[in-house]
């Protein structure tokens, strides 16, 4: 099973990302989506898609025709894949940058993989279980380095991550 993991899009998604998440059996967004349609845009091609609700995922700030699709967002989900549960919360209450994965790791220790957003920060800590994941921004603000995206490969004995960056769009265009 492929699973398409992205964060921090605010309200807008990289075509390049979409391209990605498009070859994948589920898309999993750890929040800060922006709007209904980021998520809308993720189901094409009937693809399964799960997020979960940022910080600046607010009543106030989503459209009011997207106020449904708002109050579907839960705070953090647990989903059951091939070879174990991965865990997605947005990350913004798991405290301070330096004891974030240790306390993650600690609030969801039977997960096999915990994902979160919040930083904008690309980072995959796979040095003990769960594994800690975050795929950094796939929208146009702070993608520090360019927009990007996990691939997670989820195998009944096997997990493995795939990291994809792009380069920044040129905003003179």
């Amino acid at each position: 099973m492929r699973v398409g993991i992205l964060s921090d899009t605010h309200g807008f998604l990289d075509q390049r990302i979409i391209d990605i998440v498009h070859d994948c059996d589920l898309a999993i967004h750890a929040g800060d989506i922006g709007n209904a349609y980021v998520l809308q845009v993720l189901r094409l091609r009937d693809r399964r898609v799960m997020a979960v609700r940022g910080n600046n995922d607010t009543k106030q700030k989503w459209p009011p025709e997207d106020q449904s699709a708002f109050d579907a967002l839960p705070d953090h989900l647990s989903v059951d894949l091939p070879g174990g549960c991965l865990v997605t919360v947005h990350g913004h209450n798991a405290g301070r940058v330096a004891r974030r994965h240790t306390i993650l790791r600690n609030l969801y220790p039977d997960a096999r993989a915990i994902v979160y957003g919040h930083s904008h920060r690309l980072i995959c800590d796979r040095s003990k279980r769960p594994w800690v994941l975050n795929p950094g921004a796939a929208g146009k603000n702070r993608t520090f380095g360019g927009p990007s995206c996990l691939v997670l490969r989820a195998l009944h004995n096997n997990w493995r991550v795939e990291v994809f960056r792009f380069p920044a769009a040129d905003r003179r265009r």
